[in-house]
């Protein structure tokens, strides 16, 4: 094997760690939504909870890209997921402020014009 020299290996190793990463990484992203066994109360609780605490709610209100399906599962898995987007995708800020009612998934929950971030 060729030696290198320090100063080539060291280019190497950084364009390497460049190149690695800005590749695309498809299951990378995750968004934190409703688990489908959480019961409306909490989650009426997780809504309220978004909407005090700095995330936009209009998308839900009738007039909103996510109004519909007009139940309050969908509406609280996109606040759940605006707050948790807002706040750096931590794992705190999916379970800790929405207990035994959060879910991540790696499969985007966007439909229709209702886009989640």
């Amino acid at each position: 094997m060729a030696n290198m020299s320090p100063l080539l290996t060291f280019i190497v190793i950084l364009l390497s760690s460049i190149m690695i990463n800005h590749l695309p990484v498809a299951s990378s992203k995750q968004w934190c939504v409703s688990m489908q066994t959480a019961k409306d109360e909490q989650l009426e609780d997780n809504i309220g909870f978004a909407c005090a605490n700095g995330v936009d709610c209009r998308p839900i209100l009738p007039s909103g890209a996510c109004f519909k399906p007009n139940t309050t599962i969908s509406h609280a898995s996109y606040l759940m997921n605006s707050y948790y987007e807002q706040h750096g995708r931590t794992n705190n800020s999916c379970f800790f402020f929405f207990p035994n009612s959060a879910m991540l998934t790696s499969t985007d929950p966007s439909y229709n014009q209702c886009i989640y971030k």
